[in-house]
Parts: C-alpha cells; structure tokens; sequence
C-alpha cells in the first residue's frame, strides 16, 4: 500500500491544543514548500515529516496520507485566494482592462509566499482529482468574477473561459520570475504586454453591452 495515496480511510484530525495546531502549521508549510519546489507527486510524506523536524507518525497522526495533506493546503489557498478576487471585484469596476489584467497578471507572484504551493496543486495527479480541480476551479471563479464587474456584458461561461487562460498567464510569468519557466530577460514583459492586449480585446465590446456576447465573439 502506498502510504502518500493511501492509509485507510481516516480523515484528517483537528487538533484542539496550541500544541497540537503548531504542529499542524509546521507540517503544512514544510508540504507546501515541497510541493513548491519539487511537485505534488515528488514529494513525500517522510520528506515532509524531515522537514518540519517532526516524527513521521506525527505527520500521520494529524494527515492520513499525501491527499490529505493537499487536500489541507487547498482549503487554506481557496481562503486566501476568495479574499484577494473579493477585494479585487469591488476595484474591478473602476479599472480598465489593461489595468485589471496588469493586477491579475501579477497576483500568482504577489500571493506567492502565502500560496506556495497552488501551482502544484493545480496540476496534481492524485487518486482524488477533486483535490486538482478544486484548487483550479476557485481560481477560475475568482478570476472570472473580477472580469464581469470589469465587463458587465459577459456572460459566466464565456468569462470562465477567458478566465482559464488568465489564470495560465499568470502561471506562466511566475514560472518566468522563478526561472522555472523558459525565458529570457525581456520576455516577462513581452508577456505582460500581450496580456494586456488579450484582455483589452476581450472585455471591451463589453464593458457597455450587458446581456449580451454575440456581437464580441470570434
């Protein structure tokens, strides 16, 4: 049996002492800076244990398995990440699309150090895909929101999609920044330009036409 994918069917515990939560703290950081750095399938539940200076049946105590874990780290991303696409959706209306997708573009990068490990998240391949496509779905979402309080005339699927490919622009100029990515100096803003030209080009046609996209389509 795989202990990252499975170890019955315990659900992860709370802990309800200071001591307890710290630990959990502790565990969660040193996952999520693996995950960071190594990808959710390289990384493992003995690395992470290492790591946060704990033993591997304290992990086990409060985590079941690597899901688990995830599943964790997703939940306390989704908070932070619903409190930034609310903040942004009220400025949204009083930006224009160059300036929206100047802020969205930037936000993997802002967020980073409190949302290490979402990238890897999002393309985790775990036996509970819902881990992946939660994580992916709530970024959509929040992205999607803030283009139609920027663009009242679009419609929700057609704001999720333009949202899906938001989301992996913003994917891609932190790759960029972290030099994960290929890249060259000049390229990030060379991204950022064409962003901008992408989204100007698709909210504009509605940002006075609610109710309707048909006039906007390719």
């Amino acid at each position: 049996m795989n202990s990252n994918s499975s170890r019955g069917k315990r659900t992860s515990l709370q802990p309800m002492r200071a001591a307890g939560r710290q630990r959990v703290e502790e565990l969660l950081e040193a996952a999520s800076d693996l995950m960071a750095e190594r990808g959710y399938k390289a990384t493992t539940m003995a690395e992470i244990a290492a790591l946060a200076g704990a033993k591997i049946g304290s992990l086990y105590r409060f985590f079941p398995n690597k899901e688990a874990v995830a599943d964790a780290l997703v939940q306390r991303h989704i908070v932070v990440l619903e409190d930034e696409y609310a903040a942004l959706a009220k400025r949204a209306a009083t930006l224009s699309p160059n300036a929206l997708a100047d802020v969205l573009i930037e936000l993997l990068v802002t967020l980073h150090p409190r949302v290490k490990s979402l990238s890897a998240l999002m393309e985790a391949q775990t036996d509970k895909m819902e881990i992946r496509d939660l994580a992916r779905g709530h970024a959509i979402a929040g992205i999607a929101a803030a283009l139609r309080v920027c663009a009242p005339g679009l419609n929700e699927t057609l704001a999720k999609d333009i949202a899906a490919v938001v989301l992996n622009t913003m994917k891609v100029l932190r790759g960029m920044l972290a030099q994960d990515s290929p890249t060259t100096p000049g390229a990030p803003d060379e991204l950022r330009r064409m962003h901008r030209l992408y989204l100007a080009d698709r909210l504009e046609p509605f940002r006075h036409a609610p109710n309707s996209i048909t006039d906007a389509e390719p």
